[in-house]
């Protein structure tokens, strides 16, 4: 397996797959959906900007439609799922030309496919839970497109209304797991046990996702099929590199 950091503008991915000749092939996949989306909004502001879902015209491009619908299902706006959505975008490609693993891991939120089970581990800032625990994915879920996309309120720079240390959505459909972290994030508001109440009751009515893990401190809690729990190394979750997933 080949493993890759791949920078392009505001896009950070860090990528495992079978064959370098697959690097090129993300590069160019890449450019060109961020480049579709960049003069989709030249000329409809509103896509950029929106924290609320917008529809778009029938005949707009293929990654266009999938934020769109994406930020339908998730109620929110449709450049929240903007990273999933590359990522799903950037493993379409590669198994399109026969690749059969891949992770493609792009601000915290994975599309992948894998013929083996894979681990993603837990990375939510400063609770005692971050790097030690992670999520084992069995091969017959990996085998086809899967998402594993995480928001924070206390990590990074994205928008969150919410202060949860990490909340992380399992879906078929990695643009919708994206979509479906930041709008169930919004939620994490009050005490953890309150937060966390709110966060799976919230996300118990978006369809499309199979489960969610929600953390606050050092507080947890989940619904749905969440994959099974396994104990990460530390220092491997939190390296430089970010890898934050293996095939196992």
């Amino acid at each position: 397996m080949i493993l890759k950091k791949i920078s392009i503008m505001e896009t950070n991915i860090n990528l495992k797959v079978d064959n370098e000749k697959y690097v090129n092939l993300c590069e160019k996949t890449i450019l060109k959906q961020r480049g579709i989306i960049k003069n989709y909004i030249l000329n409809n502001p509103e896509f950029l900007s929106s924290y609320e879902p917008i529809p778009v015209p029938y005949d707009s491009p293929e990654i266009i439609k999938t934020m769109a619908k994406a930020g339908y299902v998730a109620n929110v706006g449709p450049m929240a799922s903007v990273a999933g959505t590359i990522s799903e975008f950037v493993v379409k490609k590669c198994v399109e030309y026969g690749c059969n693993n891949i992770i493609c891991e792009n601000g915290g939120d994975i599309a992948l496919k894998s013929e083996k089970d894979v681990v993603v581990g837990l990375y939510a800032g400063k609770s005692s839970l971050s790097g030690n625990i992670g999520f084992k994915i069995n091969s017959d879920k990996c085998n086809n497109l899967y998402g594993v996309c995480t928001s924070s309120g206390t990590v990074g720079h994205s928008v969150s209304f919410g202060s949860a240390d990490a909340v992380v959505v399992f879906s078929k459909y990695p643009s919708i797991a994206d979509a479906a972290a930041t709008s169930i994030c919004n939620y994490s508001i009050g005490t953890p046990e309150e937060a966390i109440n709110k966060c799976l009751e919230v996300g118990e009515s978006i369809e499309h996702i199979e489960g969610i893990f929600v953390v606050i401190g050092e507080y947890a809690g989940k619904t749905g099929k969440v994959p099974k729990l396994v104990k990460t190394d530390d220092k491997l979750v939190k390296s430089t590199i970010g890898e934050y997933f293996d095939i196992l």
